[in-house]
């Protein structure tokens, strides 16, 4: 589990292409400590697991299905990419509850600059606009980010000179594709809800069912 919060943003130095996976080694250094092989680092807000350490890098593979749901398979050697280490017991919790295990990609349609902040205007498909509420979370390539705005074919996004300074969503541009991760608790909720329509619907065990049968 992580935070959203990013603790260093790391160089694609090396990336091995198989015919549906790839092997990627990524440039950092303080998201080293403490790491030992068989961790997870986040890497744009993916949850990978490390395969190799060196004193500067870290490889992890990455399987034909991230690859498919999200934007590794656009990475380049030099590529800036978001890293996070798996949150400790003992740790703040300072964004929002993210697993890594992303649920698409988005397009960056446009990025405005408004005084201080940056605004960036995503368009996503509708399956992850549908959890997006304004003022909810959601993590884009691995930060925890609020929404500001959202319609129904983009959401936007005001972004700290924090934020830019310690990510690479600063060397993003309109046209990009990131990873996106919609607030969990959202989607049990909305799963539940399914649920509860099916079962009223009688398609599923309800309450009734139950007493009907001596439960």
């Amino acid at each position: 589990m992580f935070t959203g919060l990013i603790e260093e943003v790391g160089t694609i130095r090396n990336i091995k292409r198989g015919t549906k996976s790839c092997v990627l080694t990524v440039g950092c250094k303080e998201i080293l400590k403490g790491t030992k092989v068989g961790d997870s680092i986040a890497t744009n807000g993916v949850c990978l697991t490390v395969t190799e350490l060196g004193s500067d890098y870290y490889t992890v593979d990455v399987m034909p299905e991230t690859l498919d749901r999200s934007s590794l398979g656009q990475l380049q050697t030099g590529s800036r990419v978001n890293t996070e280490r798996a949150m400790a017991a003992d740790g703040r919790f300072g964004g929002h509850i993210v697993s890594g295990h992303i649920d698409g990609t988005g397009t960056i349609r446009d990025v405005r600059r408004d005084g201080n902040a940056v605004w960036y205007t995503i368009q996503a498909p509708e399956p992850i606009l549908q959890l997006i509420v304004e003022k909810g979370s959601i993590a884009i390539d691995g930060i925890s980010l609020t929404v500001a705005r959202v319609d129904h074919v983009s959401f936007s996004v005001s972004i700290i000179p924090h934020t830019l300074q310690e990510t690479a969503l600063a060397f993003k541009r309109a046209g990009d594709i990131v990873n996106l991760e919609n607030d969990c608790i959202g989607k049990y909720v909305a799963k539940l809800i399914g649920a509860e329509e099916e079962d009223k619907a009688g398609k599923g065990m309800t309450r009734e069912f139950l007493q009907r049968y001596g439960f």
